[in-house]
């Protein structure tokens, strides 16, 4: 089945989301082939906000669907209320004698039925079942599918712009990846992290943000790291930073040892015990 809808739109990112030329490729391809985004990337790298900013960007809605471990594929379609219909039928209420009374339409089936062309965001999909991404190949494809309780048959007005992230804690199946345009974000350099953090702090001192961009870089390098800091995590720490006014003199000398407020970058015990022990180890070498 082939749903006419405008692949007119382009994307190139918003006064506030920083898109590196490969990602706005990929997003664009996607829109023009009509597959779903597969965005795979370390935690924290903006996959997620992509799909607020492309709904932003193409000022339309963005329907979220955020998937967890319990989550089932039927869950995005529809869900019958049966526990709702039977307290009914035990009160005499009359709605008990439409069952349509008691379908719940899921996030799939809101897409389908939006009058404008919306953003699907079908987020971490690798946290749910194994068997998840097949359960929605059908209708993900064909836009399309059945209610069984009412007859119904579900179509798509437009087929949704699809966006579907995923931390690579789970493989996903063949005949999914087939069916989906694939990229990696890769982790942004220096000088696109320098971009983002001039968004959202305009106003910072350059010494300041040139000192914590070499703490932030070089925290994410140490061998041993558990958790590596994102992109949002380094947000957080300069926020932190130009709250409590702290110094480029203070940056400097915590090269010696704990980052100025590291509960912002450090979110185990373990990274803490290692950054301190290779700040020990480098002062004794330094005597």
């Amino acid at each position: 089945m082939t749903l006419s809808s405008s692949t007119t739109e382009r994307f190139n990112g918003t006064a506030d989301y920083i898109v590196s030329s490969e990602l706005e490729l990929a997003v664009n391809a996607a829109i023009t082939l009509e597959k779903p985004l597969l965005l795979k990337g370390e935690p924290g790298t903006g996959k997620t906000r992509l799909a607020e900013a492309l709904a932003e960007a193409l000022d339309t809605d963005l329907i979220r669907w955020h998937i967890k471990s319990t989550t089932k594929a039927q869950q995005g379609l529809y869900e019958y209320d049966a526990v709702s219909r039977l307290r009914d039928s035990q009160l005499g209420s009359n709605k008990v004698h439409d069952i349509a009374n008691y379908i719940r339409p899921g996030k799939l089936w809101q897409a389908f039925h939006a009058e404008k062309r919306p953003i699907l965001l079908i987020d971490e999909i690798d946290k749910a079942d194994i068997e998840f991404p097949n359960d929605l190949l059908h209708e993900l494809d064909q836009m399309e599918f059945h209610v069984y309780e009412t007859g119904e048959h579900i179509k798509a007005k437009q087929r949704p712009i699809v966006l579907i992230t995923s931390n690579n804690e789970k493989a996903l199946p063949d005949a999914f990846l087939r069916r989906c345009f694939f990229h990696y974000i890769r982790f942004p350099n220096e000088e696109t992290l320098r971009a983002i953090v001039q968004v959202y702090f305009p106003d910072i001192q350059q010494r300041l943000l040139a000192e914590a961009l070499e703490v932030f870089f070089a925290t994410r390098e140490l061998p041993g790291l558990k958790k590596k800091p994102s992109t949002s995590e380094l947000l957080d720490w300069l926020r932190l930073l130009l709250a409590e006014e702290v110094s480029v003199e203070s940056m400097q000398s915590s090269k010696s040892g704990l980052m100025p407020m590291f509960g912002a970058l450090l979110k185990n015990e373990q990274d803490v015990e290692l950054v301190e022990k290779l700040a020990f180890m480098a002062r004794r070498q330094g005597r």
